[in-house]
């Protein structure tokens, strides 16, 4: 930060923060927070406060735990309590036991403090992801592995101290790091605007323009909406724009084609991949632009589209399974509290190397280039976000009118969306039984474990050793015509709910 003391570094809404005031404010934090605060929770909202509270809490030795305030109170509840958290930075989600340490104001004079010096292997942030067992899993990320990553990173988006960066990924998962840190730590300028989020691909585009932003980083799933956009209406991305990162979910061939077929050639379209547990983008690879290597033809529909090369900080391995085995300094420790879950997903070899198990099935192109194939297990992307289809049946099983139910990922609408059978116990109002279960678990999940459909069936598919056979009860109710949406037993009113407010959810997701 004291390399470009004058330079501006966060950018909200037209105001400015220099590299100078910043690094007092993260000073200041820090100085409050004391030496090794631990665990420190802070209400993830799109502002420059959060950023400050990242900074601070990493500079007093603590890890960083972001928490929605949006999320239904029991969530917070069980998030802090699986950490150990005893420190929140801002009262907006506090608890009972919880000490509340307030942000400095921009006229607070800087209080004394250096940043604390902490070992490689201490915590820097804990992240949750999708559990089985109906709580989620909170995800250890040493500082080691920020330091290999944003190095990458900074070399692989080229990142300068003239570029402008849109803040955009939900701050309560880990893509918001590969914008924010690669950028502060490079001299560039991070912007927030409410803009970002607004819905409207002409505001977004507006602000865009305005605010001279170079880099976007960007949900697949709203890249696609986006490059639809630009077709349709037949319009270009602004001039400004040189780097578009997208990563999440598997990108479309035929966006790809229009994509190609707009004025874009100077951007660099750059795919992304990576997992929480693997710390940001394991790999990655140009799509379009001028660092793209030559296609033959035009994307067509069937095509494979590539997830990329390993970047120079990652060791990977196929397995004879064909599963992608990360290596490296980017390797999280573990799940916090949880040994069984923990050796599940990470093995060390003869070697001594320590492996994290990705569940994805990948195959090697003859260029060297991986491409995804498909997962080992459940588990599935929902607006970008790894969910485990088991957490939505754990809390849906909770239910007093629930006998027992199925839930898996399927496509609604041209998006990825979860879907729920549920078979009810005996006395149970069918009728009104999914609309009642909706209702229960918003009370208790974020809104990507709450599923687009959710239809009241008579019995589910098992399989020959008697568990549920979640693709084949897909399979029997989604071609029984059961969910119809006509009033009865589906929940899910037609499927509307898979498109209600899908562009202004968008925004939201992180790649990961």
């Amino acid at each position: 930060m004291r390399r470009y003391p004058e330079r501006p570094a966060v950018v909200h809404h037209g105001d400015t923060l220099t590299y100078r005031q910043l690094d007092e404010l993260v000073r200041t934090l820090a100085h409050r927070l004391g030496t090794g605060p631990g665990v420190v929770a802070v209400p993830a909202t799109h502002t420059p406060d959060t950023v400050v509270a990242l900074l601070g809490i990493l500079a007093a030795g603590g890890a960083y735990c972001p928490v929605d305030p949006a999320f239904p109170p029991q969530r917070r509840q069980d998030m802090l309590a699986a950490v150990g958290c005893r420190t929140a930075v801002g009262a907006g989600i506090a608890q009972p036991g919880v000490r509340v340490v307030e942000l400095p104001g921009a006229a607070t004079g800087p209080e004394q403090g250096e940043p604390e010096r902490t070992g490689p292997e201490q915590p820097a942030y804990l992240l949750f992801t999708s559990g089985s067992t109906g709580q989620p899993k909170p995800v250890v990320t040493p500082r080691r592995a920020i330091s290999a990553t944003v190095d990458s990173l900074r070399t692989l988006f080229g990142l300068t101290p003239e570029d402008r960066v849109l803040q955009f990924a939900s701050l309560n998962w880990d893509t918001c790091f590969e914008e924010i840190l690669p950028t502060l730590t490079g001299g560039a300028a991070l912007v927030l605007d409410r803009d970002a989020h607004s819905g409207s691909f002409p505001r977004f585009l507006r602000m865009v323009e305005r605010e001279r932003i170079g880099v976007l980083d960007l949900p697949t799933a709203f890249w696609h909406e986006l490059v639809l956009h630009l077709a349709e209406e037949g319009l270009a991305l602004p001039e400004c724009v040189r780097l578009l990162v997208i990563g999440g979910e598997a990108a479309s061939p035929a966006r790809l084609a229009d994509w190609a077929s707009l004025d874009t050639g100077r951007v660099r379209l750059l795919n992304t991949y990576g997992s929480t547990e693997t710390t940001l983008i394991t790999h990655a690879v140009d799509l379009h632009g001028p660092l793209a290597a030559a296609r033959d033809r035009p994307w067509a529909a069937g095509d494979r589209v590539p997830i990329g090369r390993a970047l120079p900080h990652v060791c990977e391995r196929i397995s004879e399974q064909g599963e992608l085995l990360i290596g490296g300094p980017a390797v999280a420790l573990g799940y916090l509290g949880l040994p069984e879950a923990t050796a599940d997903r990470f093995a060390e070899d003869a070697e001594g190397v320590r492996w994290y198990r990705t569940g994805d099935r990948v195959g090697r192109a003859p260029d060297g280039v991986l491409t995804h194939q498909g997962r080992l297990d459940g588990e599935f992307k929902v607006r970008g976000i790894r969910v485990d289809p088991a957490e939505v049946e754990a809390h849906l099983a909770g239910h007093p009118g629930v006998h027992a139910v199925a839930v898996t990922g399927t496509t609604l609408a041209g998006r990825s969306a979860l879907v729920a059978y549920v078979v009810p116990r005996a006395g149970a109002a069918a009728g009104t039984l999914g609309a009642e279960l909706r209702t229960y678990l918003r009370d208790r999940v974020p809104g990507h474990l709450v599923p687009s459909r959710i239809t009241v069936v008579p019995e589910l598919v098992l399989t020959a050793s008697g568990k549920v056979d979640r693709a084949g009860s897909h399979r029997l109710h989604s071609t029984r015509g059961t969910d119809t949406g006509r009033g009865g037993t589906d929940s899910g009113r037609g499927g509307t709910d898979a498109d209600e407010g899908a562009r202004a959810q968008l925004p939201e997701p992180a790649h990961h």
